[in-house]
């Protein structure tokens, strides 16, 4: 496979940011006092599937759509950049109503690891680095999803609430930046 790091990196942290498991800890917290459980593997390869289906067939879907995939992305970035700001400002404009009464994998998968968020940073970075660059960043991603999922008290413990905060707004400022670059990069192309 012949691709650049710095591309695995910007492609995964994209990814990391926009998921946000860390950020997601005091939600999962919550659903797991709910239930009881939480099933780790199963929300993993559940939002596994639901992002290497979206990295496969995505463009497939967008074409019955009749949106081509650098448009996809300019819109995709606005997206991105409102997640950024989201994370920056501490607002919530994506609203998302777990189900309480749905399995616990339905609102960890969908939702808030595999979401709109998501799938739409996966097909804006899809447009701009090579399919196994972003496959290879979505498993370095489930890989982290899981041991966090795994070992969400400790980590809770560990960063605070102080920490966790911090961590967001950290990423909200890469994912502003990254979402500018995605816009202006797609935008650029596509009024040629």
């Amino acid at each position: 496979m012949n691709f650049d790091l710095n591309q695995l990196l910007t492609v995964s942290f994209t990814l990391f940011a926009v998921i946000d498991i860390i950020g997601s800890i005091p939600l999962l917290a919550a659903l797991k006092k709910k239930t009881g459980v939480l099933h780790e593997g199963k929300a993993t390869l559940i939002s596994g599937a639901l992002m290497i289906l979206f990295l496969f067939g995505g463009e497939q879907f967008l074409r019955i759509l009749g949106v081509d995939q650098r448009s996809f992305a300019v819109g995709g970035s606005i997206v991105i950049f409102i997640l950024g700001l989201e994370m920056v400002l501490g607002i919530e404009l994506f609203k998302s109503e777990p189900d309480a009464k749905a399995s616990l994998v339905v609102p960890i998968a969908f939702p808030l690891i595999a979401g709109s968020g998501t799938l739409t940073t996966i097909m804006s970075l899809k447009a701009n680095y090579d399919t196994r660059v972003v496959l290879l960043g979505i498993l370095l991603n489930l890989l982290f999803i899981f041991v966090v999922l795994k070992s969400m008290g400790r980590i809770e413990r560990i960063l605070g609430a102080a920490g966790m905060i911090a961590i967001r707004k950290f990423f909200g400022v890469i994912l502003l930046a990254i979402a500018v670059k995605i816009f202006s990069t797609n935008l650029h192309e596509l009024l040629k």
